[in-house]
């Protein structure tokens, strides 16, 4: 047997319910960069407390070379509520110690910048305690170090920072690590072998997380029949890796023709011109436009020179301590004059002006009163459950013809109130069509849940309107799970029973049992109360509920939370085949790049668009960081109007102009500059104008490529067709004829903006 550093040597373990390992013999060597994955409930974690000491087996024994050093990150931190951040994730350390020193001095920023040390562990929020956890044990040197699920709580820059930190923690044959995570990204990433804990067993695999696939695969074709099911979704995900995951495509860890040999048979991840069309007809052509919105947050009083989490931990700090960050996200302030009627207007309310708030509570209450009804439900609760057709927001809807008139009209009896303080969203237009795929990365508090309010109607914009077509249906994947605790006394039978008896899910016909089964419960479970569902399992019957409403605009925050890899490749293979708009947020990159299509940024109060996927927007924060600021406004798939949005000019023909585009031009409204100054259309063009007139020419160019191919092929079909075939080749001739049309105005399209452009 060899001699491990830390081993198990026919380890046995059960608990009441269920048996953990049986005679299991494995171990670390120095040196090791170990992912450990597997499903929930099957003993990643008790595994490593079995290393650590703190779980005893039924059976066997767990071996320690002498002198060695163990530290873990546990799911639960072991941090005191009443020490302060100093205490606890320094442990007393001065300020001189951990700032001289480099690699200590970048811990601290990554994981505590921005927040007091000053301040109480028992007044932080849980991401908060987890980074301070994280950071106490960084700190430290450590022979071994386990980590349980360490990107929980954390943004996509700083689980890129962890994941260099770590691959050039020790020096290579040095030290060890054992990682358990869901995000495959990382895992890939940082690990150079992994281990799969199941039935029982540990069974190792050489390379990362995409070697570990290959070989899974290989096992699983050789598995029972009984494995059918779980052999399809990890070929599904090889599919996935191979075929071009940008995350991946500069660190590829196995085979390639091994790989292509072994996913020659399996289809495409989505059919995205069908589920464009499903969705068309869903949906209609209008799904959400926002259009030139502002967002403030009143400021609160005497925090002017305090970031507003650290503002929220000063209470219980003697004194504001606070940790320069890392990376400082881009923080805009900023003030918008809104012209209301009555302090109770939403676009105040929703920015927190105090006035505002409390005229708003006081109307609340004597409409309660005269009402009878306590319960009155909120009037933004009731908008985000509409079926669209409504527009929020106020102020910028009037044509430009009609600006003067609106703004007499409006201000001859209005009160002009300025709204002052930080500044999430700075006159940014977005256009959300039917089937777009939509995937959203940003730093934490950089207001990509504040987007999400916006889209879905819950937060009125304090400038600027948001226009929900009338066929939409939205349903939100917070997340908190709020909505199961209403059924928490109910078994899983009596809640679906609620529902449809049959949906059609990938042309096939399912119940609503079939689609709990393939979301990783048992049919047993049917008469499971939601309460005593673990998380993992709460997380699973949430998203199953609101795939069972039937929406048809889906968004999503965070939805990897409490999930396994295995259960969040299903929860991909579900969102495949699912053809309505989806709206995604994640710090998970791997799941972000895997079930959207587009990506784009929050950052510096703009939403950027990321053609290359979540490295470009690391690449943004880098360039950050080394003071070059943020690249000029170019964002292809989003945007924002002109740059004098804010006094209300150009709305509606920004609007109006990004209608008439065609479906496959991007999807931002063109400024209206110049057609309002009354430039004739061969102009040239500067500036913003420019740029996207340069956008339009290249989506032309992609667009005239596709035809080319439509048209030979549509010439092949008619050469090979039936000459006696006259209705057959008659509709081939119709559909040649409207493919050229088409051809020859993108190409007329095309020469008029090339003229503009020279």
């Amino acid at each position: 047997m060899p001699t491990y550093d830390i081993g198990l040597e026919h380890v046995s373990l059960a608990f009441a319910t269920k048996t953990i390992f049986t005679d299991v013999t494995q171990g670390v060597f120095e040196g090791d960069r170990i992912g450990i994955v597997g499903k929930n409930g099957d003993g990643k974690s008790t595994l490593l407390h079995l290393f650590r000491g703190a779980q005893e087996p039924d059976s066997g024994r767990v071996t320690k070379r002498g002198g060695l050093t163990f530290g873990m990150l546990d799911q639960r931190d072991p941090l005191d509520d009443n020490a302060t951040i100093r205490e606890a994730a320094l442990e007393g350390r001065a300020d001189y110690e951990w700032a001289s020193d480099n690699t200590s001095r970048e811990i601290v920023e990554a994981l505590l910048g921005g927040m007091s040390l000053d301040a109480k562990v028992g007044s932080l929020s849980g991401g908060q305690r987890r980074r301070a956890d994280l950071a106490r044990l960084l700190l430290k040197d450590w022979d071994i170090l386990a980590l349980d699920e360490p990107t929980n709580h954390l943004d996509v820059v700083t689980i890129h920072w962890l994941a260099e930190h770590l691959k050039n923690r020790w020096s290579k044959g040095q030290g060890a690590l054992l990682l358990v995570t869901h995000d495959r990204w990382f895992l890939d990433e940082v690990c150079e072998s992994m281990w799969e804990v199941h039935d029982g067993v540990i069974e190792p695999f050489e390379g990362g997380y995409s070697a570990y696939m290959l070989q899974r695969v290989e096992r699983d074709r050789q598995a029972d029949v009984r494995e059918t099911k779980r052999r399809n979704l990890a070929r599904k995900e090889l599919a996935w890796l191979s075929r071009g995951a940008r995350a991946r495509s500069t660190k590829q860890k196995f085979h390639v023709k091994a790989a292509r040999e072994l996913i020659a048979d399996v289809p495409p991840m989505r059919n995205t011109l069908e589920l464009k069309q499903m969705a068309t007809s869903r949906l209609g052509k209008q799904v959400v436009d926002l259009v030139d919105v502002t967002q403030i947050f009143e400021k609160p009083q005497g925090m002017a020179d305090i970031d507003p989490d650290v503002a929220a931990l000063s209470a219980s700090a003697s004194r504001v301590d606070v940790v320069n960050a890392m990376y400082a996200e881009p923080q805009l302030h900023g003030s918008v004059e809104v012209a209301v009627t009555d302090m109770t207007d939403p676009r105040l309310v929703d920015a927190g002006v105090p006035e505002a708030v409390e005229s708003a509570g006081e109307a609340r209450k004597k409409a309660e009163a005269e009402s009878g009804n306590p319960q009155l439900a909120d009037d933004c609760e009731v908008r985000r459950m509409n079926t669209g057709g409504e527009t929020i927001g106020g102020g910028t809807a009037a044509t430009d013809s009609d600006d003067d008139t609106a703004a007499a009209g409006v201000t001859s009896a209005a009160r002009k109130v300025t709204v002052s303080g930080r500044e999430i969203l700075d006159d940014v237009t977005w256009l959300i069509g039917p089937g777009d795929r939509f995937g959203i990365v940003g730093a934490n508090g950089a207001g990509k849940s504040t987007l999400l309010k916006l889209i879905d109607g819950t937060l009125t914009p304090t400038a600027g309107h948001v226009n929900i077509g009338k066929t939409v249906k939205f349903a939100v994947l917070s997340q908190r799970l709020d909505e199961l605790e209403k059924l928490g006394k109910y078994k899983i039978k009596e809640v679906l029973s609620r529902y449809k008896p049959s949906y059609i899910v990938d042309g096939k016909e399912v119940t609503p049992g079939q689609l709990m089964e393939r979301l990783g419960f048992e049919s047993a479970q049917l008469m499971t109360p939601i309460r005593d569902l673990s998380g993992g399992q709460k997380r699973r019957m949430q998203l199953l509920l609101i795939l069972l409403d039937e929406p048809n605009v889906l968004i999503m925050d965070e939805p990897g939370n409490d999930l396994d890899t295995d259960m969040l490749a299903v929860m991909e293979d579900l969102l495949d085949t699912w053809p309505g708009t989806l709206i995604v947020v994640s710090h998970d990159r791997y799941l972000l790049e895997r079930v959207t299509d587009q990506q784009f940024a929050l950052i510096g109060g703009k939403v950027r668009h990321l053609p290359g996927g979540v490295q470009d927007y690391l690449d943004m924060v880098e360039a950050i960081k080394n003071g070059k600021g943020l690249p000029a406004d170019t964002l292809g798939f989003a945007g924002t109007g002109s740059s004098s949005a804010k006094s209300g000019k150009g709305k509606a023909a920004a609007v109006n102009a990004a209608a008439s585009l065609p479906q496959s031009a991007s999807r931002i409204a063109p400024s209206s500059e110049g057609a309002n100054n009354g430039e004739d259309s061969t102009s040239k063009l500067t500036g913003k104008a420019f740029h996207e007139a340069s956008k339009r020419v290249n989506a032309i160019e992609r667009k005239l490529a596709k035809l080319e191919e439509q048209k030979a092929d549509l010439e092949a079909q008619m050469a090979a067709h039936d000459p006696s075939d006259y209705e057959g080749l008659n509709k081939l001739n119709e559909q040649l004829t409207a493919v050229n049309t088409e051809s020859d105005d993108l190409e007329a399209e095309w020469l008029e903006l090339s003229e503009q452009l020279e």
